[in-house]
């Protein structure tokens, strides 16, 4: 039970910060960084393609490792037959 619930959180929290890394650089909340008002130079750097882009290719590599992850731990519970 215990190896099952550490394997759940792991697998939950790496795909929910796989979506949230690759869909947010996408929607406004991206372009509304206030953090970002004092840094004209970082500011144009951070809303650029290339970095969306970077963000967006972490998030999916955090998704496919999770489901990497799920497979394997129910691949070595499956009983064998």
């Amino acid at each position: 039970m215990n190896d099952f619930l550490t394997v759940f959180l792991s697998v939950t929290s790496s795909l929910l910060v796989g979506i949230i890394l690759a869909l947010v650089p996408w929607t406004g909340l991206w372009d509304a960084n206030y953090l970002l008002q004092p840094y004209p130079a970082l500011r144009l750097l951070v809303l650029s393609p290339f970095a969306r882009g970077t963000v967006t290719g972490l998030g999916i590599v955090n998704i496919v490792m999770a489901l990497h992850e799920a497979y394997l731990h129910l691949a070595t519970r499956a009983p064998r037959r």
